[in-house]
């Protein structure tokens, strides 16, 4: 064959092509870019600006001498939370309580998109959609106050029906035994319709020829939910898993408070009601904000520990 020759100067490094390529992509969508300045402004000034006040953990800090005035003092503090008596009554209570969201509370809202994605009549498949949305908008006040109107002992709608069975009545409210369970309820009730939402978009993908695939193999409703729903939504269900397990530690401040009482008390005590007490009403700052980062060391060795095992199950993960 004859030699082709070729000018050198006219070859591009496959470098130079990529930074091209690069800069072409970031010029073609500068305005999606743009549109995308507001939140990452906000995500930078009111998420990563403020983890510089995390070194207050290894000081004694004074408001009154401020940051640079007060004193260092190292892991004292991290030392002082591990060597409390109380620290591991809150650590077991903060765990039980996030093994028991992770079990009950984050498969609810798939189950409830799976429900809802058998129903064939549309309008009423909307309306119970909406009905299981709506307990988002509450606040935890509210659902405070109706779970004293349901359960309280004195009148409450639950027990006026127990008493009426049993002829006898159950401290919901006050029984140690019975928080953690009141505590999971109210979450499923309040968070599963936001979660069956997320569940329900990604279902809408599923192609529907695999139902008709599966249909004429003589897969029944429970089969093809089984091996053809769920493996469609998996990758969705492993991400948010990843999601959450850096929130494994967070309880939900306004939540425990509410339902906290003089008789539930020794079951809970989480970490988010210590942080209340010591750095608010008892102003150790610098401890509070030693326990919170010990929270956020936590969720970051749990979202790495579990992306790890997703990608040694060959699943899609964030990064």
């Amino acid at each position: 064959m004859p030699k082709v020759n070729v000018n050198p100067s006219t070859q591009m490094e496959p470098m130079q092509v990529h930074k091209l390529t690069k800069w072409q992509m970031l010029k073609r969508d500068k305005w999606i870019y743009f549109l995308l300045l507001p939140g990452l402004i906000w995500f930078i000034v009111f998420k990563y600006v403020p983890m510089w006040g995390t070194l207050i953990a290894f000081q004694n800090y004074s408001p009154f001498l401020g940051f640079w005035g007060s004193e260092w003092v190292g892991f004292t503090h991290f030392e002082r939370l591990f060597q409390n008596p109380d620290f591991y009554r809150i650590l077991r209570n903060t765990l039980i309580l996030a093994l028991y969201e992770t079990i009950f509370v984050f498969p609810a809202p798939i189950i409830l998109a799976l429900m809802l994605n058998e129903i064939r009549f549309n309008p009423y498949k909307r309306t119970i959609q909406t009905l299981v949305y709506l307990p988002n908008f509450l606040s935890w006040v509210i659902v405070a106050s109706l779970t004293y109107v349901f359960f309280t002992t004195s009148g409450g709608i639950v027990n006026v029906i127990v008493e009426n069975i049993t002829g006898n009545t159950i401290f919901f409210l006050g029984d140690p035994e019975w928080f953690r369970t009141m505590i999971v309820g109210q979450q499923i009730w309040k968070n599963a319709g936001f979660g069956t939402i997320i569940f329900l978009a990604a279902l809408a993908n599923v192609s529907k020829e695999q139902y008709e695939a599966a249909i004429v193999d003589g897969a029944g409703r429970f089969r093809r939910m089984w091996h053809v729903t769920l493996p469609a939504i998996r990758h969705v269900i492993v991400i948010l898993l990843i999601l959450n397990m850096g929130n494994f530690l967070d309880q939900g401040f306004q939540q425990i408070y509410l339902m906290t009482n003089s008789l539930n008390r020794s079951v809970a005590d989480v970490f988010d009601v210590y942080i209340y007490f010591s750095g608010i009403t008892q102003g150790a700052f610098s401890h509070s904000t030693a326990v919170g980062l010990f929270k956020g060391v936590v969720g970051i060795v749990l979202i790495l520990t579990t992306r790890y095992i997703a990608k040694k199950l060959k699943q899609e993960t964030l990064f």
